[in-house]
């Protein structure tokens, strides 16, 4: 096969920098496209290797990449990766509100000079006129949009801030654009096309099949602490994470981890700024093993050797799921993701959801539907969770097709095309107007306000399957969903809609075998325990401990993570080839020139030790290891309080009402985003009466403004009570 110019060039470009020689998957593609000045969409999953997709042509184009990314975090492990790369420390910069006057001159000065390739910013930074006048006059190769789903609103993260990129990227100049996210819905993607006008990007979609990913969900149980010790224990050493939705909880299990002698800390919003600094950067520089945490942690983790991800809670959606376990295995050795469930978690979290505007409860409420059935299904979790982001998977031949409890596990099936031909009929005949649980009351004969009034009892198919339980049906629909004979319609809240296929099923009936759900809550399910294939490779475990001790001396001394030295797949290819030059080192997996020549004297001299102490003969061919393969107004807001400017001018500014503006700093900080308006409260109200509003929103076992009123008997308007609560919130919540 002839390979052309730029082929050559890029596999080239991937050895000397990155110490590889084969791209991953969709990646040589889309790197072609923004070589090409392409803008370029890319879909790929959390560990699919989006960064290189752009740090690539980047190194190799002339001029600077600017990078947009929501996290200072992950900025900062971006940068460090880099000029673990480079002999040049300003090869990548970060410029963002952490900077001081001196640094941010630096930076300036790096990139005048042509030594930047990659410059990281934060959105707000982009908005400040001296940065964009500074980079209005320098040689620009592209702006890529990392997390681009942030600029959606149907998207888990939503950024207000970032809705405005593409008219500043106009400022600076006719720029291509490169936009990349982890996020799947077709809704999301379709958003971030139209609001950033790419509608002709080249789309790369990569599979969303991490195959080295095991699932296991267990019942929690009383016991769940005794067994999450007992699980942490397997890992000794290795890295993981334990996601809980309480900060209470997460204090809790971090300390139960402590005293059982594991190294782990806790991480929350309730923490101050400087300890949730210091334990993320104890756990990218190895300090501690265990890090327990909400789902505040983990975005700006660009960790690769994390083995484990634990929800002691299961989440809210699918979609932060998928992103938590993701961050399992990204080097693509053992990745475990184990959840624990309770169906009384699940009732939690609609008791939660209830106190929201209705829109609110019914989107969350189909959301946590879609974890339920996730958690209690018995077929493949992996052929589940890809249908959920819209792709098939081959349950026997498909990559990573035995990784999960279900799997290894199985059920028992029974036929059941009789009850499939109800189902889909009970669909079609009540016009594809209801939900499961509707459809299932139609089957099983149970009357209820919604369908009397539609005089659905009054039919003769009502009551068709009731000699089966409730459960049976759930079960059967969500295998019916996966199979393709039903739709579910998300913008109706999960009303479920007959496909083409279905009608077909309908006419001319085939065998289907289903298996019963898990039903966790029963005294007579007992937990699942499995275990997923360990990663080996590895044939010279004391030279192991010796590379990892010098990987962490290293880092202490560079003040850098230690996988931004050698990462741990390199480590173990290096106990595989014993390399004793820097041109050895080079050609060991992931490390490259760049990395061999900054870091590897050490490495060497210690291996030509071992090797010579040992009396190890090395391999006589060094051989390459080929790898496998939200709205300007939020921002506007934020601003303006910041500025203290009063509330009324920021609504008349806006063309708004005080109550309006209210009900949107509600929406800002009920997600979790803190707003300081104690300069308009200090206004109306003085320090006693707040002091007693606040008490009682401490006290109080809800937050309805009604409540408060009827407690105070009209001594406040309800406009001061909704700024108190907006203050309570913003500090205490978030």
């Amino acid at each position: 096969m002839n390979m052309t110019k730029v082929d050559l060039n890029l596999e080239e470009g991937l050895h000397k920098y990155f110490g590889f020689d084969k791209f991953k998957g969709l990646q040589k593609q889309a790197i072609k496209s923004i070589i090409n000045g392409n803008n370029t969409f890319v879909v790929m999953p959390t560990g699919g290797g989006k960064s290189l997709i752009y740090q690539l042509p980047a190194l190799m184009l002339d001029g600077i990449a600017i990078v947009v990314s929501p996290l200072i975090a992950l900025m900062k492990n971006q940068v460090d990766a880099l000029r673990g790369i480079s002999t040049e420390h300003g090869i990548a910069h970060v410029l963002n509100s952490s900077l001081n006057k001196t640094e941010i001159a630096q930076v300036k000065s790096d990139i005048t000079s042509g030594i930047t390739k990659l410059l990281y910013v934060a959105p707000e930074s982009l908005t400040k006129e001296e940065y964009i006048e500074f980079l209005k006059k320098q040689k620009i190769s592209f702006v890529a949009i990392d997390e681009a789903h942030c600029i959606s609103e149907w998207g888990h993260d939503f950024r207000p801030e970032y809705r405005n990129l593409k008219n500043i990227i106009n400022q600076i100049g006719d720029l291509s654009i490169i936009g990349l996210t982890a996020t799947a819905t077709e809704k999301v993607q379709e958003d971030i096309l139209k609001n950033l006008r790419i509608s002709d990007a080249n789309t790369f979609k990569a599979s969303f099949n991490r195959a080295n990913l095991f699932y296991e969900v267990r019942p929690k149980t009383n016991d769940v602490q005794k067994d999450i010790i007992k699980f942490t224990r397997n890992y000794e050493g290795k890295s993981g994470i334990i996601y809980c939705l309480s900060r209470k909880k997460v204090e809790e299990i971090a300390q139960v981890l402590q005293v059982n002698g594991m190294k782990a800390v806790p991480y929350h919003a309730g923490l101050d700024a400087k300890t949730r600094a210091r334990h993320q950067d104890m756990f990218l520089m190895e300090d501690i093993d265990i890090v327990v945490a909400t789902i505040a942690f983990g975005m700006g983790i660009d960790k690769p050797d994390v083995r484990f991800v634990i929800h002691h809670d299961i989440p809210k959606s699918l979609e932060s799921y998928y992103q938590e376990t993701g961050r399992a295995g990204r080097d693509d050795g053992e990745g475990y993701c184990l959840a624990y469930y309770s169906y009384k978690d699940i009732e939690k979290l609609e008791k939660f959801l209830s106190s929201k505007p209705i829109a609110e409860q019914e989107i969350g409420n189909a959301l946590l539907q879609e974890v339920v059935a996730y958690a209690e299904t018995s077929m493949s979790r992996r052929k589940f969770l890809l249908h959920y982001f819209g792709e098939e998977f081959d349950e026997v031949n498909g990559n990573g097709a035995d990784m999960d409890d279900n799997v290894r596990n199985p059920k028992k099936k029974k036929e059941a095309k009789d009850d499939v031909k109800k189902l889909l009929e009970v669909v079609k005949k009540t016009k594809e107007e209801y939900k499961s649980k509707e459809v299932i009351n139609t089957l099983i004969g149970r009357e209820n306000a919604l369908l009397i009034s539609h005089k659905i009892p009054q039919q003769e198919f009502f009551g068709i399957g009731k000699e089966k339980e409730d459960k049976h049906w759930m079960a059967l629909i969500r295998q019916v969903l996966v199979a393709g004979y039903l739709s579910k319609e998300i913008e109706q809240y999960g009303v479920l809609k007959l496909t083409e296929e279905g009608d077909n099923f309908i006419k001319n009936s085939v065998s289907f075998m289903m298996t019963e759900d898990h039903f966790y809550d029963t005294d007579d399910d007992k937990s699942i325990i499995t275990n997923a294939k360990k990663s080996g490779g590895v044939t010279d475990e004391n030279l192991m401990k010796m590379l990892k001790d010098l990987q962490k001396s290293i880092a202490k001394k560079k003040g850098v993570p230690p996988y931004a030295v050698f990462q741990e797949p390199s480590l173990e290819d290096m106990t595989l080839k014993y390399p004793i030059t820097i041109q050895e080192l080079a050609n060991v997996h992931g490390v490259g020139e760049g990395k061999a020549k900054k870091y590897g004297k050490d490495f060497i001299e210690l291996i030509a030790k071992y090797v010579e102490d040992n009396d190890i003969t090395r391999p006589d061919d060094l051989i390459v290891k080929s790898t496998g393969v939200n709205s300007a107004l939020k921002l506007y807001i934020i601003q303006n309080t910041d500025k203290k400017i009063p509330l009324m001018d920021i609504a008349r500014s806006k063309g708004i009402d005080m109550d309006e503006l209210i009900k949107i700093m509600e929406r800002i900080v009920y997600s979790g985003t803190k707003i300081n308006i104690n300069y308009c409260i200090d206004e109306t109200l003085d320090e006693d009466q707040q002091e007693e509003i606040y008490d009682y929103f401490m006290e109080s076992d809800n937050d309805k403004i009604q409540d408060v009123m009827d407690e105070f008997d009209g001594d406040y308007d309800d406009n001061e009570l909704r700024m108190m609560r907006l203050k309570f919130i913003s500090e205490v919540a978030n």
